[in-house]
């Protein structure tokens, strides 16, 4: 029997006629699934963890991204039981924002902070919380935040938008390290325990191809979307004067204007893919895992509430846009350059003497902790090779990547470096020196006790007793 639109929807713009529609616009059960965010065919929920792993107001666009995100979710159907968000919530009334306990994702923005579920902040953000939460363990999170973890199941699809620095094989949080192998253990587990159907994540991260590429199966129903490449840093956009530091992450700014300006039930997950890897000229945006289900519509990972059900049921979202609409980012930084180019951008801006000259004073500092960092690591060099000036080259200039059976390896060199010298975490201008990690362990005279005494020796000869901050 034929389905007519009805001319009662006309108010919302629709002409009355005698063309079919699909069945499905005719099923209650289906308008119950799409306001509850569900897909429309499979019974499962959708869940989400959104994470914010750093602190402080330099990095106020990482917090910025995560609540921009549950905006999307909360209004798009995902009850809140469902979302849990993690986040240092330190910058909606940090000293220095003009607008206390406002967030925005770009200039003239609307506030996105505004309903965030605080599950988890300040010091409950750490990686074994996020690993326990990730596969459901509810027991060691007792008494921690919310409590709330992911108790998905084989036919619930989990959503996982991770946003923060990065580095070879690794993603930070405030105060440790989430390595690479750790995750895809997590990963694997869930899978084995068949704790969802699909597993998509968005990891805004410098570097964060490497967390995957070649490390994550392509048989565990798994869909990873990075903002980078193994070898390339991810890129801030949006500065703002005002406060003095960027709204916003390019890819993460890109995949959510797109989302807020498609049809969610027409658009897939690949699609999406081609659209912010063309927007986002400002680094390499890749897909690992089970590229198949890139098939999967957008509704069925970010929730779907139709404008139609919105008019009918008199939905009053508690994210309004505003009617400043974001702009392609242009103002952009390479993540790893920010701290330099906002100091820049301060100093070109100051009108007082002293502090123009307070603002030079900082900029040199922090370019001479960078050339000191440099030398460090050329030492490092010389001493692993024997300074064999092949050995050296190979070590410099090489982009190995990284796999599960090298990691090991890199993983003693990383925390060698971290225990003898001084913290990736508080010198994150360090990182763009990990890729010699990574050569290291795949040379074909690789000597790791060697590379392990060499870093030892060089930290030890070269630092003193200086251990160093804040060499960003």
């Amino acid at each position: 029997m034929s389905v007519f639109l009805p001319c009662l929807l006309l108010f919302v713009g629709l002409a009355c006629s005698n063309a079919r529609v699909p069945f499905q616009l005719n099923n209650p059960i289906y308008f119950k699934n799409i306001a509850a965010g569900l897909p429309d065919n499979p019974v499962g929920k959708i869940w989400a963890l959104l994470v914010a792993g750093s602190e402080g107001w330099d990095n106020y666009r990482h917090q910025a991204d995560v609540c921009h995100a549950y905006q999307i979710l909360h209004s798009n159907g995902i009850p809140d039981e469902n979302i849990i968000v993690m986040m240092a919530d330190d910058i909606a009334f940090y000293e220095d924002n003009p607008t206390p306990g406002v967030i925005i994702n770009h200039p003239g923005g609307p506030n996105v902070y505004k309903g965030i579920p605080k599950d988890y902040t300040g010091k409950d953000v750490t990686v074994k919380n996020f690993l326990n939460i990730l596969v459901g363990n509810k027991t060691a999170m007792k008494g921690i935040g919310s409590g709330k973890v992911i108790e998905s199941g084989p036919d619930d699809l989990v959503f996982i938008n991770f946003v923060d620095h990065g580095g070879d094989g690794v993603l930070y949080f405030p105060n440790e390290e989430l390595y690479a192998d750790e995750f895809i253990e997590a990963i694997n587990l869930m899978s084995a325990k068949s704790k969802y159907s699909k597993l998509i994540m968005y990891i805004e991260a410098c570097h964060a191809g490497s967390m995957f590429d070649n490390m994550l199966s392509d048989t565990t129903n798994v869909f990873v979307l990075t903002a980078s490449d193994p070898h390339e840093s991810s890129y801030a956009c949006y500065y703002d004067e005002t406060r003095g530091t960027y709204l916003g992450d390019v890819f993460s700014v890109i995949w959510m204007n797109d989302t807020e300006n498609e049809s969610l039930p027409r658009e897939s997950l690949h699609h999406q893919f081609e659209k912010v890897r063309t927007y986002t000229n400002t680094s390499h945006v890749e897909e690992y895992g089970d590229l198949d289900i890139g098939v999967t519509k957008l509704k069925d990972v970010l929730g779907f509430k139709m404008r139609m059900m919105k008019a009918l049921q008199g939905f009053n979202s508690s994210f309004s846009s505003s009617d400043v609409k974001p702009k392609h980012p242009v103002d952009t930084a390479d993540n790893m350059e920010v701290p330099l180019i906002v100091l820049q951008k301060k100093r070109s801006a100051a009108n007082d003497p002293e502090q123009s000259q307070a603002l030079k004073i900082q900029i040199y500092n922090l370019i001479k902790k960078r050339k000191f960092v440099d030398q460090l690591f050329h030492e490092i060099v010389r001493r692993v090779t024997d300074n064999i000036d092949l050995r050296k080259k190979e070590v410099h200039t090489s982009t190995y990547g990284l796999t599960l059976d090298k990691f090991s390896c890199y993983k003693k060199l990383y925390t060698t470096f971290s225990n003898n010298c001084f913290s990736f975490i508080q010198n994150p201008y360090a990182r763009v020196h990990l890729q010699k990690f990574v050569n290291m362990c795949s040379t074909k005279w690789l000597n790791k006790d060697k590379f392990v005494e060499g870093i030892k020796s060089a930290c030890s000869d070269v630092l003193g007793s200086m251990k160093p901050k804040n060499i960003m």
